[in-house]
């Protein structure tokens, strides 16, 4: 019998882009990724002046490294014929003694334009001007010094803002962060408790060395105990009061347990510098992130390489009521991993780990975006 019963769909059906045109993706990257760095098998040995060392410093232009330690008390100098490639260093035969005011210098900081210096150990931070900027044989002692001893008695690293307003130290005892006020900048007689601080013990309880990516919001702490790096996220610019891990961190003991002391990155973010006692070695690694956007306005299928640790974001979908499906091929030979949107709501409840294969996925958006449904859709593609 004859089917002769008609419907039909209540407001029509909207017809989403078809899988047949190739999308547009753009490739970008980032700095201070801790989840993609890894160690570029670049060190650079200070031994030969300093067999105890602790704090070093490298200039914004990546062409000068400073290093002290309590061996002899020195701060001493180097150049980087390539600017930011440690393995390029070599000994300026310069330095300067900071004996007289210390025994065991355990921090070092510039200003910017290199014609000012600080040396600290516990509980003390001490100031220096150099007549000739990032000549440390042209240094001497300011008669300057400030003591944060009210909050700890064991401050390990010492920090300045760029714009030399505040400072920060790391206390080992108290677990924590301190900031501090500089009502005249880069003078530590104007130092100041800004009554602020950041507790890092959940993540290591011994502090050592720390850094700031170059808006101030991201702090980068090497612990002691675990010899990891952990991020944490400040809402406000180098306030770290409104510190907050963010979930990220790296591993650096593989280079060796009881080696790293401080930490220095360029200024972009895509290098990390980490050194210390032990082997009395500086260690270089790069920490540069990959992104990889897919314009969903401009197509339905869409491929990458990565050439790294990479996160996927999507842009410009359609509006909310559009039902729209994409795939993506991922060539993924180099097994990195890939950090997917957080709006993906995935197949199984969870988003597929990358192999090293070629992968294949779905998507689908039917709300404007806010939210996507994925799917691995096929993986070991020859």
């Amino acid at each position: 019998m004859a089917n002769d019963k008609s419907f039909k769909i209540k407001n029509g059906l909207l017809a989403g882009r078809y899988l047949g045109s190739n999308g547009t993706e753009t490739a970008g990257t980032v700095g201070y990724d801790l989840a993609g760095a890894s160690y570029d098998s670049v060190s650079f040995s200070v031994a030969s002046q300093e067999s105890n060392f602790l704090a070093f410093y490298i200039s914004n232009a990546g062409t000068k490294l400073f290093v002290v330690g309590y061996a002899n008390d020195t701060v001493y100098q180097y150049t980087l014929s390539t600017a930011w490639d440690i393995s390029t260093a070599s000994y300026d035969s310069k330095s300067f003694s900071v004996a007289s005011q210390m025994a065991i210098p355990r921090s070092l900081e510039f200003k910017p334009d290199g014609t000012k210096m600080y040396v600290g150990e516990y509980p003390t931070i001490y100031q220096y001007s150099l007549s000739t900027a990032f000549d440390v044989s042209t240094a001497s002692y300011d008669s300057v010094s400030f003591s944060p001893s009210s909050q700890t008695s064991t401050l390990h690293e010492v920090v300045l803002s760029p714009d030399g307003t505040k400072m920060y130290i790391t206390a080992l005892n108290e677990n924590s962060l301190f900031q501090y006020t500089l009502s005249t900048a880069y003078d530590l007689s104007t130092a100041s408790y800004a009554s602020k601080s950041l507790d890092v013990s959940s993540q290591d309880g011994t502090p050592y060395g720390i850094a700031f990516n170059s808006d101030g919001t991201k702090a980068y702490v090497l612990g002691g105990n675990t010899y990891s790096v952990y991020e944490y996220n400040l809402t406000t610019a180098y306030d770290i009061s409104t510190g907050s891990y963010s979930g990220n961190s790296f591993d650096a003991s593989a280079q060796g347990a009881n080696n790293q002391f401080d930490i220095v990155f360029k200024y972009d973010g895509t290098k990390m510098y980490l050194g210390g006692l032990g082997t009395d070695t500086l260690y270089q690694y790069s920490t540069v992130g990959y992104t990889q956007t897919l314009d969903l306005a401009t197509g339905g299928t869409f491929s990458f390489t990565p050439s790294g640790a990479t996160t996927v974001s999507f842009s410009n979908p359609p509006a909310s009521g559009t039902a729209t499906g994409f795939a993506l091929e991922v060539v993924n030979t180099g097994g990195y991993t890939i950090t997917w949107p957080s709006s993906i709501k995935w197949h199984l409840g969870a988003a597929p780990t990358a192999t090293a294969t070629k992968e294949l996925y779905t998507f689908v958006t039917t709300d404007g975006g806010t939210t996507y449904y994925g799917k691995l859709a096929g993986s070991d593609i020859a």
